[in-house]
């Protein structure tokens, strides 16, 4: 074990990235997958006596930007870096009533609608996508907005040296990368879907459309802040519940290859660990991210099919790090107690953090019905019982 007096979080979360044990596990929260929602957030702050305007840092999921206030009080490693949208993009909400209701909607770079009804204002989804309908031809000649967009980087170099001369924490981006999931926000799920039965060059064109967009958008990120960021998030949902949500055959044969392509030139661009999200039971395509490169697993759904802490670890741990699978999100974190809580991370932790490779964080965000004791309790547990033995 690395000696406990030398470590900075920064130090503690890249030893863990590199199988070794530090003195505790390495805790994460505030990133688009390891966030917040603004209720939950707003029910910590009352229960812990804050008093903080509530800054959203995701729209589309509500997800709040935790205060250092907040990371400190729960033992937070990590701090987040992000890229912006470019100058000239709008995206303001608008409010418009239909069929009787009150709704919220903006539009993304893509084109494609989120909406939020008034009376159910937890989080956006998708009510447009601008390529449902289009044809083939139509589609190569959709004007996709520019990744490179140098804009989007103004002060990114500024706010990441920030963080990495002036205090002691881990570097994270901001979610980006995303390759596969752009393509059925833009054209639907089910139509992309069918598109992969029946027209799969459709499929094909949207992936090297986001591919592209994704390439020219590392290259300004990574002329920014690539010597500066730790870890880089990239993640597509592969998968379900119960498996992958569509053939693995087409995922091996169309989506891998540009995921891979992607991962490459990252790595050829820095030395930042690659972390990949990817909700549900990715245990079939786990070896299909290490071939691709990827050094962290996230959000590690710990009670999706195959997903069990004990076999990961042990089919993987030497591999792989995992980044969350901290507690039964569905259940036990919204709707346990504080002592249940508190045991099954005892467990989790018992499981995940032999030999490093485990980092701690949620499974996904803490969803706006979670209890703030809940989520002190899942903080507290891990710093309680994720301290490695002194040997």
């Amino acid at each position: 074990m690395m000696d406990a007096a030398a470590l900075t979080s920064r130090e503690r979360v890249l030893a863990a990235l590199d199988h070794r044990e530090p003195d505790r596990v390495p805790i994460d929260l505030g990133g688009n997958q390891s966030g917040i929602h603004r209720v939950a957030y707003e029910n910590l702050l009352a229960r812990l006596g804050l008093r903080e305007t509530v800054e959203i840092m995701d729209l589309v999921q509500q997800l709040a930007r935790p205060s250092e206030a907040v990371l400190k009080r729960l033992g937070v490693d990590t701090r987040y870096v992000a890229a912006g949208a470019p100058e000239g993009f709008k995206g303001a909400v608008v409010r418009r009533e239909r069929s009787g209701r009150v709704w919220e909607d903006f539009a993304d770079e893509f084109g494609v609608v989120w909406s939020r009804p008034d009376d159910a204002p937890n989080y956006f989804d998708i009510t447009h996508s601008p390529l449902a309908g289009l044809s083939l031809e139509q589609i190569k000649g959709y004007p996709f907005p520019n990744g490179g967009d140098p804009s989007r980087f103004s002060g990114l170099r500024e706010r990441a040296l920030r963080l990495r001369r002036e205090t002691p924490y881990a570097v994270v981006s901001g979610i980006s990368g995303v390759v596969y999931e752009i393509c059925w926000y833009m054209r639907g799920l089910e139509n992309l879907f069918v598109d992969m039965m029946e027209q799969p060059e459709i499929l094909e064109t949207l992936l090297d459309r986001t591919l592209r967009y994704w390439l020219d958008w590392f290259r300004g990120f990574l002329d920014e802040a690539g010597d500066v960021v730790d870890v880089i998030m990239i993640g597509d949902d592969l998968t379900g519940q119960d498996g992958p949500l569509f053939p693995p055959r087409l995922y091996r044969s169309i989506v891998k290859p540009r995921q891979k392509a992607l991962v490459s030139y990252i790595k050829s661009r820095t030395a930042a660990r690659i972390w990949y999200h990817s909700c549900g039971s990715i245990l079939p395509y786990i070896p299909d991210l290490l071939d691709n490169g990827i050094e962290a697993l996230n959000p590690v759904q710990i009670t999706a099919r195959g997903m069990d802490p004990e076999g990961l670890k042990e089919r993987f741990g030497d591999k792989l790090t995992f980044w969350g699978g901290a507690v039964n999100t569905q259940r036990t974190l919204p709707r346990g107690t504080p002592d249940e809580v508190r045991e099954e991370v005892r467990r989790n932790l018992a499981a995940f953090m032999p030999g490093g490779g485990y980092i701690f964080a949620n499974v996904h965000n803490i969803q706006a019905d979670v209890p703030p004791d809940n989520v002190l309790a899942l903080f507290d547990a891990a710093r309680e019982f994720g301290t490695y033995r002194r040997s």
